[in-house]
């Protein structure tokens, strides 16, 4: 451990060290990790890792899976164990997959991952440069509700990363900036409400976040909105960005089925990597959507949120660098759901913070992440748009399903003349 390593604020930390370890037997757990680096031969890369267990009724298992962007080409990497769960150690924390492990202590943990597909090795150290949080952390101690379960989500968003790349037969130091995540509870995305055995806390975790969520609103009424089955609320927006000054921000936003309008999750920002500020209150609007490779829904490519908290507004544009990578868990069991799947690239993200003394630009890098429950139905949408003028005060609506296979447009006039009209296609 270097000088600078030891120099780390560890005094509020709201973490143990029982929280970093294994929650075994919890129905799910993970832990994550990110990291945007370069070479130095200025070769750009994004990579990210994901060890997986589970215990679905006593059923126990694992996955280990990796992507690299390089350029706009994706290196991706995944192996699944159906019969056992990751391997542990009991006072600390360690889990390893064939031979593959994460470990540490905040604030330093050390990665070796193993892509055996494409023959590519990362040895990397990441050393925390702000405090972990708890997604909610003031609103429910960091408990999240999910269909019938509850789950806790940990992260901290701003390590100094430094190692090896080992591909294409070439060695490389790299340097860069990580992300680290840790999730567990007691929750199915094929089954979401089939955990009946934690709805007492359940029901309290989404009254406590619906409560906090209200404070945060003022009502307003949006001049045009959005809604799709692509965006259940099964389903989320995620995002984790570090700008050029040093901020940093994690976006989670639950899918109220809004592809524009209000949002129903949480930006936190924080700008020294010690306070972090929760907003609840912003709107979405999608630029432009991308069609799946491999299912019937859209995720957007290129995204704009602007959030509100007392005198403070944070408005930003997101876009993807790259082809989205599907990381794809499909559903054998549910009849009403096909699968879940992650669309992730490295992206660009641009906009401004400003208060009543100042107004920062911001530019920086992120890791866009649309993460889709995907339905049977495929994809149906309706846009409302507010029609206000001198001429007229009515409303638009444009209907598209490719579930029936149509497509319908209409506007309704209610002033100075009321008038309605109908426009039927075929898709």
């Amino acid at each position: 451990m270097t000088k600078n390593q030891k120099t780390t604020n560890i005094k509020n930390n709201p973490w143990t060290a029982e929280d970093e370890r294994e929650h075994f037997p919890s129905m799910i757990e993970w832990w994550c990790s990110m990291v945007h680096f370069k070479t130095k031969d200025d070769r750009e890369y994004s990579f990210k890792s994901t060890f997986t267990e589970w215990n679905e009724f006593g059923k126990i298992g694992s996955i280990l899976h990796s992507c690299l962007h390089e350029n706009k080409k994706n290196f991706e990497f995944y192996d699944r164990n159906e019969e056992e769960k990751l391997v542990t150690k009991e006072k600390e924390f360690f889990v390893k997959y064939d031979n593959s492990w994460l470990k540490g202590t905040y604030p330093n943990y050390q990665l070796f991952f193993h892509d055996k597909k494409n023959e590519i090795k990362l040895n990397l150290d990441f050393n925390a440069k702000s405090l972990p949080h708890w997604v909610a952390q003031d609103v429910t101690n960091g408990w999240l509700p999910m269909g019938g379960g509850v789950y806790r989500y940990g992260f901290i968003p701003v390590c100094e990363v430094t190692g090896t790349i080992e591909k294409d037969n070439r060695k490389s130091e790299i340097k860069g900036k990580g992300y680290f995540e840790h999730v567990w509870g007691n929750f199915l995305y094929d089954r979401p409400l089939s955990t009946i055995g934690e709805l007492k806390k359940t029901f309290s975790t989404y009254m406590k976040i619906l409560l906090w969520w209200l404070g945060e609103h003022k009502p307003k009424i949006h001049p045009s909105i959005k809604i799709s089955t692509d965006n259940n609320p099964f389903g989320y927006d995620w995002a984790w960005a570090v700008f050029d000054n040093g901020w940093s921000l994690f976006y989670g936003n639950i899918l109220g089925f809004f592809m524009k309008g209000p949002g129903a999750g949480v930006l936190i920002l924080t700008k020294d990597g010690k306070e972090y500020k929760e907003i609840g209150n912003f709107s979405l609007k999608y630029n432009s959507t991308k069609k799946s490779k491999n299912f019937d829904f859209l995720y957007p490519d290129d995204f704009e949120i602007e959030a509100k908290k007392g005198k403070e507004t944070l408005k930003l544009r997101f876009k993807m660098k790259t082809d989205a990578r599907e990381y794809i868990s499909k559903f054998k069991e549910s009849k009403l759901w096909k699968g879940f799947v992650i669309c992730e690239s490295p992206g660009d993200v641009q906009g401004y913070y400003s208060n009543e003394e100042e107004k920062v630009e911001l530019k920086g890098f992120c890791k866009i992440e649309p993460q889709r429950q995907v339905s049977v139905f495929g994809h149906n949408s309706l846009e409302i748009k507010f029609l206000k003028s001198k001429k007229k005060i009515g409303f638009k609506m444009d209907f598209e399903s490719n579930f029936f296979g149509k497509k319908i447009n209409s506007e309704i006039n209610l002033l100075p003349i009321p008038k309605i009209s109908f426009n039927f296609k075929k898709m």
